[in-house]
């Protein structure tokens, strides 16, 4: 990024990878717990005349992450998506990415949990490591870069349906109980109802009406997870 804003290009496709962060983040300024041996990365997806919103990256990158994932995990564990950019294995995380828009186009962050996992007080975590077999980083690197390059020629070619229809099916189910806290510290409850045609979340209430969530902090309900 500091490297665009002198004018400097960067190509699309080309990605940074850390083997240790001292300044690394997460959504909303948190700080990035950096352990050794995990997956660390950003790359570069410049805006093209035609392209779908740059948000619904958000939604192409989980299923970059979770096609990648999805190889390292023991069959018998459950690897599921969470709007807008987890991805858990049992219900615990074990990748999240980060989206930044640039002038010409936007920085995705990905996290990936190889082989160790922060503790978190709000959430349970886990790593390859504890759940399957855990890829060397560079090999894992290579990876995420070619199933990057596919979803992103996807999403390109074929539009953003489709991304949508392949996320619901590697999601939660519909009818998980969530959670959700808007901007303003105001705290929804209600349950899954799908992704609205531009990838919003859909929360059903209470009272049966149904909201789209176009930002905000998601997590499962205690009752749903099981890791």
């Amino acid at each position: 990024m500091r490297r665009m804003a002198k004018g400097k290009p960067v190509p699309e496709g080309h990605w940074i990878i850390a083997d240790r962060q001292t300044h690394g983040r997460g959504r909303h300024g948190r700080s990035w717990f950096d352990g050794a041996g995990n997956f660390m990365g950003s790359t570069f997806v410049e805006r093209k005349h035609g392209d779908p919103a740059p948000s619904t990256l958000s939604l192409v990158a989980a299923l970059a992450v979770h096609e990648v994932v999805s190889r390292h995990v023991g069959s018998e564990h459950q690897i599921q998506l969470k709007w807008p950019n987890d991805l858990l294995v049992d219900g615990a995380k074990i990748a999240g990415i980060l989206l930044e828009g640039v002038q010409g186009g936007v920085v995705i962050g990905v996290g990936v949990n190889l082989t160790v996992a922060p503790k978190l007080l709000d959430r349970p975590t886990t790593a390859i490591l504890r759940v399957g077999t855990a890829p060397d980083r560079d090999s894992f690197t290579v990876e995420m870069a070619d199933s990057f390059d596919i979803e992103i020629a996807r999403w390109r070619e074929h539009g953003l349906a489709p991304i949508i229809r392949r996320w619901l099916a590697s999601a939660h189910p519909i009818g998980t109980p969530l959670v959700v806290l808007e901007g303003q510290g105001q705290e929804l409850r209600g349950t899954f109802a799908g992704l609205a045609a531009d990838g919003a979340l859909q929360l059903r209430l209470a009272d049966g009406a149904t909201r789209a969530i176009h930002a905000g902090e998601v997590s499962l309900d205690a009752a749903t997870r099981q890791g």
